[in-house]
């Protein structure tokens, strides 16, 4: 079985093992499903915050027309939009729609101020969940390409959702065992046994994406841990 390819059911049979409920009689899958889900929450904020590859994403170009002055989340009326799974922006690139030629990046500033169209876009802010650049928009049309960290990790809905994330079978199995074992069996001690596991495990899978990064000669993009704070509209 492919390492992407982890199931609910996988992990929540394990959590049961571990609660010495293999045959899942208190420890069923709907018994447990919500503490599964509590893990996959708790395991999408480490990932986001230490930044780790499995939310590291790229976008494909995003055609900015002339005149244009923002990318917007797709609830928003106006496009051109970003992708749906964007929660924090590492860096932003541009370059001339049509051409083959490389992404330029762009700088980013907390405010942008009007100032008269220019053949490129040149500067970006991230206000209000929304990348705004010079109110005038650009002379000419732009692609534009994002580099952020994305939201990967789906909520289980019954014990066939496919989690998907390489490494988390282990992080996620000790995990529910401990939420399971202080919330439904109210066993402190079993729970924090679990809890011990479960934070070890996780120092393991970014341990591993960790040292794997260190392989790559590039240039780092900045990151700032502001995913908490993206809003709906």
């Amino acid at each position: 079985m492919s390492t992407t390819s982890l199931i609910a059911g996988d992990v929540m049979d394990r959590a049961a093992a571990l609660m010495n409920d293999a045959a899942k009689t208190d420890y069923t899958y709907v018994a447990q499903l919500p503490y599964l889900n509590m893990a996959i929450d708790e395991l999408v904020e480490s990932l986001e915050e230490s930044n780790n590859s499995p939310t590291n994403k790229t976008s494909s170009a995003i055609t900015v027309a002339v005149g244009e002055n923002m990318i917007t989340p797709a609830e928003h009326a106006t496009a051109p939009h970003y992708p749906e799974d964007l929660v924090e922006i590492q860096e932003v690139r541009e370059r001339l729609a049509g051409t083959s030629e490389g992404f330029i990046p762009m700088v980013r500033r907390e405010s942008i101020s009007e100032s008269p169209a220019v053949d490129s876009l040149l500067q970006w802010s991230w206000e209000d969940q929304i990348i705004k650049f010079n109110p005038n928009g650009a002379l000419t049309i732009r692609e534009i390409q994002l580099f952020y960290t994305a939201l990967t990790i789906v909520q289980a809905t019954d014990e066939n959702t496919v989690i998907g994330t390489i490494n988390a079978r282990s992080f996620l199995s000790y995990k529910t065992a401990a939420l399971c074992s202080m919330f439904i069996g109210e066993n402190e001690m079993r729970a924090g046994i679990l809890e011990k596991e479960a934070e070890k495990a996780l120092e393991r899978l970014t341990g591993i994406s960790n040292k794997g990064r260190q392989q790559i000669v590039t240039r780092h993009r900045p990151f700032r841990a502001g995913y908490k704070s993206r809003g709906r509209f």
